[in-house]
C-alpha cells in the first residue's frame, strides 16, 4: 500500500483507544465569524462513453472551469465517483470503466477525497475494485468506502482527514452494487448495520466531526423514502454529525433531524444523462467553526446549483456551470432556458433552497 502522508497521519489517529470520544461535540450556530472552514461536496461524477469521448478530444478542463476556484479554494472538496478505475477497454453504462486521467483530473484541480462505495463500483468485479484501489493510491488520492483487504479496512473506512486541526471522518457506504463480489471478505461498504456499526464507532471515537455518504434511494425520485428516513436516524443514533447522500441522480429534499443536517441527494455533478431534472444539481458548501477548547459549530447549509452542460451547449465538451452563468455565454440558447425552466419546476417542488444570508 502506497502510505501518504494522509494515510499515516491516520494510521496514528487510529491507534487511539475506541472507548476515547471526540474531543468536540458538534452544535449549529448560525453565527458567521471569520475563521471557519469551508467543506465543499458535489454529487454524482460519471463517466458514460460520451463524456470520455468528449474527454478524449478535448480534454478534461471544461467539465468543472466554472467551479474550479471554488473547489480549490474550500478547506476540503469531496466529490463522488461513480465508476471504477477498472483499465481497458473503457466503457459506460451499464458496466462503467473509467480511465485513471479522469481521476487525475479531479485531484488535480482541488478534490480532496473520492467517494466509491456505489452501485457501479464493482462494474468489472472484484478484480476491477482492486484496480481501482491500486489506481487510487498510486496517485495518491484519498478515498474512502472500499478497502482492499482486512489490514487495510481500518485506514480507509473511515478516512480520517485532519483539516485545520480538525479531525474530520468520512464514511461511504451503499445500499448494494450491480454485481456481486465474489471476495470473502467485503471489500465494499454495505449498509451492513453490524459491520456499518463498527465504522461508525472508530469514526466517532477518532475524530472531531463525523461526515456520512449513503449511496441510497430511488433513481430519479426527488423526495426521499421511509427506509432512506431510517437509515439516517440510525447513523445519527451512531453518531453522524451529517448526512449527504447520492443515487437517485436528481435533486432531493434536506432536512434536519434531531439537529442533524440530512441532505438526501446533491444529483448529478457531470454526466450524459438527457432527463433535465438530471442535469440540475446541488453543490454543497458546509461551514464548520472551530475555536480552540470550544464546541464545532456548523454554520446553515448553503446550497449553489449547477447545470449539466453538453458538447457545444456552451463549451466544446461538458461542463458544469453555475445556474447564474449569464445567457449570452451560452452558444445553445434553448439550453439555457432548459435549465432555467428546470430550476423553476424544482423551486415549486421546494426542492431549490434560498442561499443563506452571510
Amino acid at each position: 500500500m502506497n502510505y501518504s502522508m494522509k494515510h499515516l497521519v491516520l494510521f496514528l489517529l487510529l491507534m487511539l483507544p475506541l472507548s476515547a470520544s471526540a474531543q468536540f461535540p458538534v452544535k449549529v450556530s448560525r453565527e458567521v465569524p471569520s475563521d471557519t472552514l469551508e467543506l465543499f461536496f458535489i454529487g454524482d461524477i460519471m463517466s458514460h462513453g460520451a463524456v470520455r469521448k468528449s474527454a478524449e478530444k478535448h480534454g478534461y478542463d471544461s467539465f468543472f472551469k466554472y467551479i474550479q476556484d471554488r473547489i480549490e479554494r474550500a478547506d476540503m472538496a469531496v466529490g463522488n465517483m461513480e465508476f471504477p478505475l477498472a483499465g481497458e477497454p473503457y466503457s459506460g453504462y451499464p458496466a462503467f470503466s473509467g480511465p485513471d486521467s479522469y481521476a487525475e483530473y479531479l485531484s488535480r484541480i482541488g478534490f480532496d477525497l473520492l467517494l466509491a462505495a456505489n452501485n457501479h463500483i464493482l462494474d468489472r468485479g472484484t478484480e476491477g475494485l482492486d484496480r481501482t484501489i491500486r489506481a487510487l493510491e498510486r496517485m495518491d488520492i484519498p478515498y474512502t468506502g472500499i478497502a482492499a483487504d482486512a489490514a487495510s479496512d481500518t485506514l480507509v473506512n473511515p478516512t480520517i482527514l485532519i483539516v485545520k486541526g480538525v479531525k474530520i471522518a468520512l464514511v461511504s457506504c451503499t445500499y448494494g452494487t450491480n454485481v456481486n463480489s465474489n471476495a470473502r471478505w467485503p471489500k465494499v461498504n454495505y449498509q451492513d448495520k453490524e459491520r456499518l456499526g463498527l465504522i461508525m464507532k472508530r469514526a466517532r471515537a477518532n475524530a472531531d466531526l463525523v461526515l456520512v455518504f449513503p449511496h441510497w434511494g430511488i433513481e430519479y425520485k426527488h423526495f426521499h423514502n421511509a427506509e432512506q428516513e431510517e437509515f439516517a436516524r440510525w447513523l445519527i443514533s451512531c453518531g453522524a454529525d451529517a448526512i449527504i447522500g447520492a443515487h437517485p441522480h436528481v435533486i432531493q429534499d434536506v432536512e434536519t433531524i434531531d439537529g442533524v443536517p440530512v441532505v438526501y441527494s446533491l444529483g448529478n455533478a457531470l454526466s450524459n444523462q438527457n432527463d433535465l431534472p438530471s442535469r440540475l444539481e446541488a453543490a454543497l458548501t458546509l461551514r464548520v467553526v472551530h475555536t480552540f477548547g470550544e464546541p464545532l459549530k456548523l454554520l446553515p447549509l448553503q446550497f449553489d446549483y449547477l447545470w449539466c452542460t453538453k458538447p457545444g451547449m456552451l463549451e466544446d465538451s461538458y461542463s458544469a456551470v453555475p445556474v447564474s452563468t449569464p445567457e449570452s455565454l451560452w452558444r445553445d440558447k434553448a439550453d439555457y432556458r432548459n435549465m432555467s425552466a428546470t430550476l423553476e419546476s424544482l423551486r415549486e417542488k421546494g426542492l431549490i433552497l434560498a442561499p443563506q444570508q452571510e
